[in-house]
């Protein structure tokens, strides 16, 4: 019987690979910004991308990849639960705006938008 508060690796929106990818990424470096998460934890995605540039055991760009995949999943999976959430929260929000026209001739070639949103990094404290 699967267990109800497992956190999955599995994508939970639909928006395709490369938007589940450049989310990560912009997770996994809010992750390492954040003061609440293990430094000795922040060093698997610095390890990972450390293999890149040391020589290969096995040719081929697919060990490459999948250990740059272990070590962002592993990373993600290890970091406090409530920090993720917060962190995935902040990156799925939206900030709540309106258009405006802001060139001189009034034509519409250019436009603003303005609204406010949330603090860039939650749970870091300003100094």
């Amino acid at each position: 019987m699967p267990d109800k508060n497992r956190r999955s690796v599995a994508p939970k929106r639909d928006g395709g690979v490369f938007n589940e990818i450049a989310m990560r990424v912009k997770l996994i470096w809010r992750l390492m910004r954040d003061r609440r998460v293990n430094p000795l934890l922040k060093l698997l995605p610095i390890a990972s991308l450390f293999y890149l540039v040391i020589p290969d055991l096995a040719p081929g760009p697919l060990d490459d990849s999948a250990v740059i995949f272990l070590g962002s999943v592993l990373f993600v999976e290890l970091c406090p639960e409530d920090v993720v959430r917060e962190h995935m929260a902040a990156l799925r929000s939206v900030v709540e705006g309106e258009w405006r026209d802001v060139s001189e001739e009034g034509d519409g070639t250019r436009a603003q938008i303005t609204g406010t949103s949330s603090p860039d990094e939650p749970g870091e404290e300003s100094q």
